[in-house]
């Protein structure tokens, strides 16, 4: 018996990645509305009370929308938006979180998908504060930059389309600048920070992947941890995960450039701890795919684990 699930929005940039990585699964029938109906609330309330799991691939508004149509119980849902990163009656999906975050997804019916850009800054943070190397009333800043692929259709257009209005050559621009960036929220919650972490957005040039850094002054840090306690928090919080990997000490000192690009495709993240012990700094680095463990993978692995797969099914390449 095969699970029915429904994308509400598999027209959009995470909906299509998410049928993509979808295509092809025996254990699963994909629900797809006609789209003259997407916009006909009965047809929508039916095909969202008739699957057993739903991914809402929406703007916020439109998600609330979505969940307020769904009366029968048994339906799991996964939220892409960031409609419901931090209410208190949805579990996030980030499964290598922590110990039980798994668990708790496997019970959860009210999923929310994180967001690409918390994803790379909570496995670096949240094992520092939870390990007590970084204290959770830090100042902490986080800068980043993904493909353009992460604004969404509007962005894509932009950059990929010179006869539309507005189109860039632009090779790269910082963004957000008003420090009011829409994914802040669920990086101060979920790390368990005092304050608001000082987050400084990019966008460069090319479709999708992304880099996350967080730098650290470790010679100001209470305790002065050294370069080799990073390392080792990390790799203790994500030791035996398949989608997080910490590269070893010995790789860190070799590596002098990252590829935004390198996990394109896939749903891996990969976390670097760069430091200098003399110098008392650190820059912690995660690379990841922002269309794959920053959202339709990260959706897919959420939707594996709600429904009882295995959750690396359909996620090894």
């Amino acid at each position: 018996m095969t699970a029915k699930v429904f994308i509400d929005g598999e027209a959009g940039t995470t909906g299509l990645q998410i049928r993509d990585r979808l295509r092809g699964r025996t254990d699963l029938t994909i629900a797809s509305i006609d789209p003259d109906d997407r916009k006909n609330p009965d047809v929508r309330r039916a095909y969202l009370n008739g699957a057993d799991a739903v991914i809402l691939c929406l703007p916020d508004d439109a998600a609330r929308e979505a969940v307020s149509l769904i009366d029968s119980p048994k339906v799991r849902v996964i939220d892409a938006s960031t409609a419901h990163r931090t209410a208190l009656d949805w579990t996030y999906g980030f499964p290598e979180m922590g110990p039980g975050q798994r668990e708790a997804i496997r019970a959860a019916t009210r999923i929310s998908n994180p967001g690409c850009y918390p994803t790379g800054f909570l496995a670096l943070v949240r094992p520092l504060i939870k390990q007590g190397l970084l204290p959770p009333d830090w100042p902490v800043t986080v800068n980043a930059v993904s493909g353009y692929s992460g604004g969404g259709r509007s962005m894509i257009t932009e950059f990929e389309d010179a006869q539309a209005p507005g189109y860039t050559t632009t090779a790269y621009r910082p963004y957000a600048t008003s420090l009011k960036h829409k994914h802040v929220p669920e990086m101060q919650h979920y790390a368990g920070l005092a304050h608001r972490p000082l987050f400084s957005p990019a966008v460069g040039r090319y479709r999708q992947g992304m880099i996350v850094e967080v730098p650290l002054q470790l010679a100001a840090l209470p305790g002065r941890p050294r370069i080799g306690d990073i390392q080792l928090a990390l790799s203790r919080a994500y030791e035996g995960e398949h989608f997080v990997e910490v590269a070893s000490p010995g790789e860190a000192m070799i590596t002098e450039t990252l590829d935004p690009e390198a996990l394109n495709g896939s749903n891996f993240m990969r976390l670097y701890a760069f430091g200098a012990d003399e110098l008392g700094q650190a820059r912690l680095v995660a690379v990841l795919d922002n269309l794959g463990k920053g959202a339709a993978g990260a959706a897919v692995q959420n939707l594996n684990l709600a429904l009882g797969f295995d959750e690396a099914t359909g996620l090894e390449s």
